[in-house]
């Protein structure tokens, strides 16, 4: 399998307890990064281009031709921005709690890439999730040509508490169905 670079949500840094099971799950395979906002000791994330400068560099300095790029919330969202706009090769996204809107404005959709998304994407999600409902996500992703597969944790909020240990495993388990093939249907 091949290395996995997982980035975190604004409001964390890499020692989110989601994050942590992955790596457990697959020792020596995962990097959890922080993006520099939370290196400097700021609360307030960067504007996109440095965040996406920071999962380039840090590709980089992987030195893997077959990563796998994903995260929480933000870190997912920028993971998929980097993939999209050809700035990183990545084998795959993984993408957990995915901001599709701000809370309450769901006409601010954070998708105007996802049409340049042709990898493979898992999207882990809360039924209750303020940042975007399963109907609305499964509508925006439509739009992605990749194959994309959907995770739903009924009745889970934007922080998906208490779901790390099945966050992982699925994780896992989805990375472990790609190395003989992609899928390709929502579940």
């Amino acid at each position: 399998m091949a290395a996995v670079l997982l980035t975190p949500g604004a409001g964390s840094n890499r020692d989110q307890p989601s994050l942590v099971a992955i790596a457990e799950l697959l020792p020596g395979q995962v990097t959890r990064i922080d993006f520099p906002y939370r290196l400097a000791g700021k609360k307030l994330p960067d504007k996109a281009p440095v965040l996406i400068q920071a999962i380039i560099d840090a590709v980089s300095d992987l030195g893997d031709e077959e990563v796998t790029l994903g995260g929480r919330s933000m870190g997912g969202r920028m993971c998929s921005m980097a993939v999209a706009q050809g700035f990183v090769a990545a084998k795959a996204l993984v993408l957990i709690c995915y901001p599709l809107h701000p809370p309450k404005h769901p006409d601010r959709l954070r998708t105007e890439h996802f049409p340049d998304i042709e990898v493979p994407c898992l999207f882990i999600s809360g039924t209750r999730d303020a940042f975007g409902s399963p109907n609305e996500l499964l509508a925006a992703t439509s739009s992605i040509p990749g194959p994309v597969t959907h995770v739903w944790i009924e009745r889970a909020d934007h922080s998906l508490k208490g779901h790390d240990q099945f966050i992982a495993e699925t994780v896992v388990d989805w990375l472990a169905d790609e190395s003989s093939g992609f899928k390709s249907s929502s579940s």
